[in-house]
């Protein structure tokens, strides 16, 4: 084509894209009238918030004028602004055009580029909330990813403009007439192939698929993908874009073909992540996700410390870190409830200031972040994880990871939880893993997963439990229990925050609830996007809001897409979309359903509308169709009902899982198995796998995991050593439990075989001119099995330089000692030695020094060799060796042992005996318990003492726990046998059994019989030739081993204990014995010590065999060993012998009872009375007959107990034979209380002594009880009163008197007939004048008249009880003496001072009125011993004699005063006053004088 038909064609293509440009214009008024209305709509739906959308969703609708277009039917044309700048502005749309990518405002320009939100092709409407959560965080993927298109298509703009600007005007007008006829055809074209019809969005045909690989290796992602125009591919790591240009040693990204691949290159831990492909044209975007999950093989080796571990130099700091964990923690068992903390001790070297490494936990490759249950700590040297109140949601694989900048070091370890114990036995244990999904305004689907514990029965369903945050008050969301571990709970409350629990039931009961889920907020997914995103692309523009009238009175559109996304037995699960029209309000919902072929709707919610476009219905009749529409409603009314759903069968549409392949159990460590298995062939939604363990033999399953797991592969750990397990694995999903797999074969738990350690310490023994004799040590760890061989290197040494190394055996040597033949003398050689096992070859030991191949010329012989130790313990251990390969010039006789304690010097050798030991063993005593030792042996002969072997140890004397010492058993038959226990045997050791430190070469002496963990020696014929010392030992269990010495005395003891086990008796416990039952029946019985359950009985009755029947009734009771025979009632033809006749295997055992004579016949007695008895008890009876009680008041009771009585039951008392009536005196003290009759006699005396009868009478029968109160009985009652009246004493005690001492006692009540006597010195004595006794109301005394020093002494006080007598015991001795006679004399002093003093005893008056002028005589008594002397006073002044008063004192008795013509001054207070050496006193009157005219006179005044 030339350049004039270009230019021309050029202009023809101007011209028409004016055209198009003007007819976008004509239609810009009605496009931009459309989207006014537009935007107002979907701001109306955005403020509602009833789509569930995410942040970036509203921005989308904020800018809702971008439309999609092809690029090449937009037009750009250039617009000058008013300050001069170009704004590239796009031409008008047509209204059929799709959005485009470029976000523009009201005034269409170009504000910025909308990111594509992520699309996830999930299943109808499930998971909703979650897509949008996810779509927020991938949305700054699209940031980037749209700076990239950015970028791009600003350098193709430049490249275009600088085409343009080459490009001649002059070059464009000649061609476009050439191109006229071109573009003509060119324009028709355009209208054939449309270019909508041909693009689309992009399409994953081929889509990257997640993958496992090992740490260092190389993984690659591949996907294809289909779209028009081309697709861009980009890749993103955990939402953050991938620059491969910028790590080329990491990524490479490749684009061939529409081959589209990611290739990651040494893949470590941290590349774990999700990988996101994203493919973005004009025409939309596309992505998927694809799981990364880098492992690290755990199983292997522990790296030495002088392997390469993952570090480099760090630049930074200019050194290269090197990383050591030690203290590693294991693998941990924890309960439910319990606290558990795991820990490891970080080394980082060298040590920078202020730099501290990066340390990070990790549960199943997951990173722990710190909550109220995990807890993390670095305290600069040590890591430490602490996890709170353990759950089994803890279970996993934990790691600690170290990073520093040089490179990383890690540690894992599995931690178990195992289910807290049950309130109640056969309940299930407690859910797990609550979760919430879906959540809405009222509504939020719960999930969760099935205990690996069912209980003793099969689980029935589960509880949902709610609670509001805040309260602690929980509810129960279901009534009926639901076995699909997924429910929709409903009627939450809009704003408010839930947690949900899950318990689990049988038929046994509940579980404990579950962990609680995390909080979760009932309101709109799309508020809750927003509160948890922020925007998702920076932003560019602004965004203008324009207020418009609200709408008002709009009823709500149709809800569109009506789904059932769940259904399930118990409940069906609805989803919509909401209407695009509805208004300013929000919308709410009404639920309607029918059953198939009819069309009676029915509204399911007719008491309140639901907010949320989810819905659960329940009570829904299984295996029934049913259709399901919605109708939207506001205050403006009801829309019409949206588009049915079709048939709906009601029923669980996920099934069982199949059960998984049969486990297939390796051994692994000493407590631990793995475990492999096939997956489930038919299982949808897998939860995972449950594995169970069981003990041969037990028939007990335990779970091995309490988590479910997705692999098929699993380490069982906590196993027992040496025991042989079965495995079972069952698989769960949201409908339940498959059934459990087929039993695995059993595996025995020990660890698997590895290759054995390296020899040590090779050393040469002897060298002559062609060979030499070397000798090693074997490994120490033999790697689980025997070791079967050694082979032997060699390589030759000259000046310094080594040759190769070449093989001298061939064939394994069997001991650890070679003979090296075929040298050459006077020549170095090096040797190294490896050994062999089952398993494989060692490496190389250390090669020893050049050794120079020459005779050796020495007499003495040479070193030990083979020194071992066995039965090492606290206190002891015994040294084994063999002789030296070199015997000198003479054989070897004998050895010596040398001992030091392993830190002393060598200094701290010192011999372990004095004489020489003539055997090849020694048995070292008196260690010291926990110190460590070393050993050594030389060799004598008659040339001299040879050089000590090489040390054997340290060994630590201490008992290794777990060590059993050999004990000899003689079971049943007698046989002897010596046994030793090994709890620790583990597959491939043997016990070794040798008499005196050596082989046994007569196997006829013993027989060897082996089981698990137990070896057994049997002596075949026990005699004098088995004395000696029998040891054993287990083969690769250094350390247990054990032996016994079997002395004379003891294999005497031995042989009689054998002759009793050969002919045993069955022992008895108790030889036979008879009891009486009620009715009179007998038993006859015995017990054995123990029988076994072949034990039989045979019956005998005077030599005759006798049979269970009518008359004899036999049991025996083997788990008691209680034999016993029953009869009805004993006869005269069973008087005889009864005898039991024992047999239990070889043993046999008899025991009889006779019954004869007078014996035979009490006995047949009792049996007839008890019979009779049993008869009288079916009516109204006596329990206790009538009997007599004293109180403690000494008041006599008659009572008796009565049973099987009733209302009409007569009860009648009697006195001899005198019936006491209601009216009688006797009748108020009859007193009963329920079945207990009382007659209350009081204080006794013999006129109560009589007959007392009492008689019971209804229509069953009749009883009588009679009580004789008369003789005995009466003598009886008033023993039984002395009893309680002496004990009613109290101790004896002493008061004084003026007369002597008085000893006396106090009782609660005396009676006349009561016998008291008084005892002196355990002596007897006769009353007298001056020593009485007797008593007074209810005081006992005695006393003691002018006591003297003879009456001083022990006296007792001896009252009658009615047997023997009770004895009070007072000494009057002592002190008690002293007080008293000292009291005695003080009281007879004052009484014979009272008796003696001086006193006036009568003849004065106390008021004497007398007539003036008379004369007054007064005579008064006088008493006193000594006579007393005698005064007179007057108004307390003493008185003399005078003429007018003369006071006499006559025969010392009495005292007279006399007063001649008294007058009135004679008047006053007279006194008489007595006085000798006891006392004084004063006989007081009143003298008054009157004169009888004064006093008339008085009178007449009166008057």
């Amino acid at each position: 084509m030339s350049g004039s038909q270009q230019v021309m064609l050029k202009q023809q293509h101007h011209k028409q894209e004016q055209q198009v440009h003007q007819q976008h214009h004509q239609q810009q008024y009605h496009h931009q009238q459309q989207y006014h209305h537009h935007h107002q709509q979907q701001q109306q739906q955005h403020y509602e918030s009833s789509f569930r959308q995410s942040s970036k969703s509203s921005v989308k609708q904020q800018s809702s004028v971008t439309y999609k277009t092809s690029s090449r039917r937009v037009k750009k044309t250039s617009e000058t602004t008013e300050k001069g700048q170009t704004v590239v502005k796009l031409s008008p749309l047509p209204k059929r055009a799709k959005r485009t990518y470029l976000a523009m405002d009201t005034d269409k320009e170009v504000i910025g580029y909308v990111i594509p939100v992520f699309r996830a092709n999930h299943e109808e409407v499930r998971g909703l909330l979650d897509t949008q959560e996810e779509s927020t965080e991938e949305g700054i993927n699209y940031v980037a990813m749209r700076n990239l298109f950015v970028r791009e298509a600003r350098e193709s703009m430049e490249v275009r403009v600088m085409k343009t600007t080459r490009t001649t005007r002059i070059r464009q007008s000649a061609e476009r007439v050439e191109l006229s006829k071109t573009l003509d055809e060119w324009s028709e074209f355009r209208k054939k192939m449309n270019p909508d019809s041909l693009m689309h969005r992009p399409e994953f045909i081929i889509k990257p698929r997640g993958q496992t690989v090992w740490e260092g290796k190389t993984v690659k992602l591949h996907c294809t993908v289909a779209g028009w125009p081309k697709p861009r591919i980009a890749w993103y790591k955990n939402n953050v874009l991938i620059d491969a240009k910028a790590h080329p040693e990491k990524y490479t990204v490749e684009s061939n073909y529409n081959m589209h691949s990611l290739e990651i290159k040494n893949c470590e831990f941290i590349d774990t992540a999700q990988y996101h492909a994203s493919a973005l044209n004009v025409k939309g975007e596309s992505s998927f996700v694809a799981a990364i999950v880098v492992k690290r093989f755990q199983d292997c080796e522990e790296a030495g410390l002088l392997d390469t571990k993952p570090h480099g130099y760090s630049a930074e700091h200019g050194v290269t870190f090197e990383t050591t964990i030690l203290d590693k923690f294991e693998v941990a068992f924890g309960n439910e409830g319990e606290t558990l903390s795991l820990g490891c001790t970080v080394i980082i070297y060298p040590t920078v200031k202020k730099y501290q490494p990066d340390v990070v936990w990790y549960k199943n490759s997951v990173p722990l972040k710190p909550s109220k249950w995990v807890h993390t700590h670095w305290s600069g040297e040590r890591a430490t994880l602490t996890l709170v109140h353990l759950n089994k949601e803890d279970e996993g694989l934990y790691t600690l990871r170290v990073n520093t900048k040089s490179g990383f070091d890690t540690h894992s370890a599995f931690v178990f939880v195992r289910d807290a114990d049950v309130e109640l036995e056969g309940v299930p244990v407690a859910p797990l893993d609550v979760r919430c999904h879906d959540a809405n305004k009222d509504y939020v689907v719960v999930t969760w997963k099935q205990p690996a514990v069912e209980g003793s029965s099969s689980i029935l369903g589960y509880y949902i439990d709610r609670c509001e945050v805040g309260s602690h008050h929980w509810a129960q969301c279901n009534d009926t229990p639901v076995k699909y571990a997924r429910f929709p709970v409903t009627g939450l409350v809009e704003g408010r925050t839930y947690i949900f629990r899950v318990r689990a039931l049988n038929k046994q009961g509940v579980s404990r609830p579950s962990r609680i889920s995390d909080p979760v907020v009932a309101m709109d997914p799309s508020d809750r996007a927003r509160l948890k995103a922020g925007p998702s692309a920076p932003w560019t523009g602004m965004i203008k809001f324009t207020e418009e009238d609200p709408t008002v009175g709009i009823v709500p559109g149709e809800a569109t897409d009506v789904v059932v996304t769940e259904a399930t037995k118990s409940y069906v699960v609805l989803a919509w979309k909401p209407p695009v029209q509805r208004g300013h309000e929000g919308v709410m919902y009404y639920i309607e359903k029918c059953v198939s072929g009819t069309d009676a709707w029915q509204r399911v919610n007719t008491g309140m509308p639901v907010k949320s476009p989810r819905f659960a219905l329940f009570d829904l009749a299984e295996g029934k169709s049913y259709n399901f529409r919605v109708r939207c409603c506001n205050s403006s009314g009801v829309s019409d009902a949206s588009v049915s759903t079709g048939d709906i069968t009601v029923g669980d549409k996920l099934d069982l899982p199949s059960a998984p392949g049969t486990p297939v159990p390796v051994r692994n460590t000493d407590t631990s198995v793995t475990v492999f298995w096939e997956a489930s062939t038919d299982v949808h939604h897998l939860v995972g796998y449950y594995l169970e363990c069981s003990e041969v033999g037990t028939d007990v399953w335990m779970p091995c995991n309490n988590k479910p797991i997705k692999q098929t592969r699993f380490v069982s750990h906590g196993l027992i050593t040496g025991a042989n397990y079965v495995f079972r694995v069952k698989a769960v999903n949201a409908a339940g439990y498959s059934q459990s797999s087929s039993i695995s074969e059993a595996v025995v738990v020990k660890a698997a075989i590895a290759i054995p350690g390296k020899p040590s310490d090779v050393t040469m023994l002897e060298a002559v001119k062609d060979y030499m004799m070397l000798t090693w040590s074997p490994p120490a760890n033999n790697g689980g099995a025997d070791v079967r061989g050694y082979f032997v290197d060699y390589r030759t040494v000259k000046d310094g330089i080594f040759g190769k190394w070449h093989e001298m055996n061939h064939q394994a040597l069997s001991t650890a000692s070679y003979k090296a033949e075929n040298l050459k003398e006077n020549v170095f050689y090096q040797f190294q030695v490896r050994a062999m096992n089952m398993a494989g070859v060692s490496k190389a030991s250390l090669a020893t020094g050049g050794l120079e191949c020459k005779e050796w010329t020495i007499t003495v012989p040479g070193v030990p060799v083979g020194l071992h130790a066995l039965e090492v313990r606290d206190t002891s251990l015994v040294i084994l060796w063999e002789p030296p390969t070199f015997n000198g010039r003479a054989p070897v006789n004998g050895y010596y042992l040398d001992l030091k304690v392993a830190s002393a010097g060598e200094e701290g050798w010192m011999a372990a005996h004095e004489k020489v030991n003539r055997t090849k063993h020694m048995k070292v005593t008196g260690l010291k318990p926990g110190t460590s030792y070393v050993f050594r042996i030389r060799a004598q002969n008659l040339a001299g003492v040879g050089k000590p072997s090489a040390a054997l140890g340290p060994i630590v004397a201490e008992t290794r726990p777990g060590t059993k010492d050999i004990y000899v058993d003689v079971d049943d038959d007698g046989v002897i046998s010596m046994v030793f226990e090994c709890s620790e045997m583990k597959e491939g050791c043997e016990f070794v059994w040798s008499k005196n430190y050596q082989e046994m070469t007569d196997t006829s002496r013993l027989t060897i019989i082996n089981e698990k963990g137990k070896s057994r020696a049997v002596f075949n014929n026990p005699s004098l030739e088995d004395l000696g010392t029998f040891s054993c030992m287990v083969t690769n269990m250094e350390g247990f081993s054990s032996s016994y010495t079997l002395t004379e005395e003891g294999l005497m003891r031995l042989l009689d204990i054998s002759h009793d086990h050969k002919f045993p008796v069955i022992p008895f416990k108790n030889e036979m014995a008879m009891d009486l039952l009620e009715k009179g029946r007998v038993r006859f019985w015995t017990q054995v010590e123990k029988c076994t359950a072949d034990c039989k009985v045979e019956y005998v009755f005077n030599d005759t065999i006798i049979t269970q029947g009518k008359k004899y009734t036999m049991n025996f009771d083997k788990s008691t060993g209680i034999i016993e025979m029953f009869m009805d009632s004993l006869e005269v033809t069973d008087e005889g012998t009864f005898t039991f006749n024992l047999v239990d295997g070889k043993a046999k055992g008899t025991t009889s009872l006779v019954l004869i004579g007078d014996e035979f016949r009490a006995i047949q007695k009792k049996s007839e009375f008890a019979r009779a008895e049993w008869v009288r008890k079916q009516g109204p009876h006596f329990v206790e007959y009538l009997d007599f009680t004293v109180t403690s008041e000494c008041d006599v009771l008659l009572k008796c107990k009565i049973g099987n009585i009733k209302a009409e039951t007569e009860i009648t008392w009697s006195k001899d034979c005198i019936e006491i009536r209601d009216g009688d005196d006797d009748a108020k003290k009859i007193e009963r209380q329920d079945c207990e009759l009382t007659f209350n006699i009081g204080k006794i005396s013999k006129h109560d002594a009589g007959v007392y009868e009492v008689f019971l009478k209804d229509d069953r029968g009749k009883d009588k009880s009679t009580f004789n109160l008369t003789d005995a009985g009466y003598q009886a009652v008033m023993n039984e009163l002395f009893r309680v009246i002496a004990n009613s004493s109290t101790e004896v005690q002493v008061i004084s008197t003026e007369h002597g001492i008085i000893l006396y006692s106090m009782v609660k009540y005396h009676h006349e007939d009561m016998r008291v006597g008084w005892l002196h010195k355990d002596a007897k004595f006769s009353a007298s004048e001056r020593v009485q006794s007797g008593f007074t109301g209810e005081q006992l005394w005695l006393k003691i008249n002018e006591p003297t020093e003879k009456d001083k002494g022990k006296y007792t006080m001896d009252i009658f009880d009615g047997k023997d007598g009770l004895k009070r015991v007072f000494d009057l001795a002592g002190k008690a003496w002293e007080e008293a006679f000292e009291e005695f004399q003080r009281l007879k002093a004052a009484a014979i001072a009272e008796r003696n003093r001086a006193r006036v005893v009568g003849g004065l008056p106390d008021v004497v009125a007398i007539q003036e002028g008379k004369s007054l005589n007064l005579t008064g008594n006088v008493w006193g011993e000594p006579v007393p002397t005698v005064s007179w006073t007057k108004n307390e002044n003493e008185l003399l004699s005078d003429k007018h008063i003369t006071l006499k004192f006559e025969h010392g008795k009495f005292a007279s005063i006399t007063i001649d013509a008294v007058s009135t001054v004679d008047s006053g207070k007279y006194a008489l006053v007595v006085k000798n050496k006891y006392g004084t006193e004063a006989g007081e009157f009143t003298v008054s004088v009157y004169n009888p005219e004064e006093e008339e006179s008085k009178e007449g005044k009166k008057d």
